[in-house]
């Protein structure tokens, strides 16, 4: 079972990071926040993995209680939201076989390819140059700081305007940027990138609004290099009984673009390798319960499942009341 590293807040408000292996859990002594374990591994030239084992053995953590009672939250965070960045990358993923042949034929056969078609056709024959050389620019949208950023068992809520409010299924990269602008790649969450698809859907221009909402993480960060083959399930739960259900696939065996090239087309801005800023990058996903005529409501919970994660990202929906960009006035000074 690979490493996972997870942020924990007691009842009285303590906070300490928990390092879990296999079914075995325990808090690491003297450390508050991932990011704090993740500093000492730059600034000793270790990894995270040696700082963590490294640490005095705390207290052993039973991980299923402590979720079911809430006291998990996101993997990480920063202590200033401004500093935290949600980006992500879209038309990432092949989907099925079956799609992708799908898919093929009909652009074959269209007289006019659709920018989303050209982008991910282009992704699909440039995105893995596997020649250390740079490949083909992905789809890249923002999703807010770190005060859009939703733990365990927190509400996703989406504005008062939204059209819907759809779950994503990904793999997210967790992203410190070291005191020389160095990008460190910490590990990876589990996450729902939540979006609303039918604003998307009137104009894909609207893809920006579509994708500024909320976004959760699981509770567990993995640690070192994620497995090529990621095989989960996502679900619907309305009133406790599973609405929709489907397998998802991610990882680099089941996308059109590397890894590498995914954080390459992202950090080669100077803006995103600012020293001290925690980057969560969403790398994309080829399933969703909107694709299947799913209308979600108020009150639905979210359910992310996937190996070698333990324990799921899990979220019930929620709505803003009332409706403040109603009565929203700039004031001129």
């Amino acid at each position: 079972m690979s490493l996972r590293l997870l942020q924990h807040r007691a009842s009285d408000g303590t906070r300490s990071v928990i390092l879990a292996d296999g079914d075995a859990a325990h808090v690491l002594s003297g450390v508050e926040r991932t990011t704090d374990l993740a500093r000492r591994a730059i600034s000793a030239g270790t990894t995270l993995a040696e700082e963590a084992k490294a640490c005095s053995a705390g207290v052993p953590v039973d991980l299923a209680t402590e979720f079911a009672a809430g006291r998990l939250l996101a993997p990480i965070d920063h202590e200033d939201p401004a500093h935290l960045a949600l980006t992500g990358t879209g038309l990432t993923h092949l989907g099925s076989a079956e799609g992708r042949d799908r898919m093929h034929r009909e652009a074959a056969a269209a007289a006019h390819q659709t920018d989303s078609m050209r982008m991910f056709l282009e992704g699909l024959e440039g995105g893995k140059p596997g020649d250390g050389s740079v490949g083909q620019q992905p789809e890249w949208f923002y999703k807010g700081d770190g005060s859009q950023l939703v733990g365990p068992g927190e509400p996703l809520e989406m504005p008062n305007f939204a059209q819907d409010g759809g779950e994503e299924p990904e793999l997210a990269g967790i992203y410190l940027i070291g005191p020389d602008g160095t990008p460190f790649r910490l590990g990876f969450a589990l996450a729902n990138e939540f979006s609303d698809h039918v604003t998307e859907r009137h104009n894909y221009l609207w893809l920006a609004h579509s994708k500024l909402r909320r976004a959760a993480l699981g509770p567990e960060l993995l640690i070192g290099e994620a497995p090529a083959d990621i095989r989960g399930t996502s679900r619907i739960l309305r009133d406790g009984v599973a609405l929709w259900e489907k397998p998802f696939l991610t990882g680099e065996h089941n996308m059109s673009h590397s890894l590498a090239n995914l954080e390459h087309h992202h950090f080669k801005y100077d803006l995103f390798r600012r020293p001290g800023d925690v980057h969560v990058h969403f790398f994309g996903t080829a399933t969703l319960s909107f694709s299947d005529a799913v209308r979600t409501q108020v009150g639905d919970v979210f359910e992310i499942e996937a190996e070698p994660f333990t324990l799921p990202c899990r979220n019930p929906l929620t709505q803003t009341a009332g409706d403040a960009s109603a009565s929203l006035k700039v004031q001129v000074l």
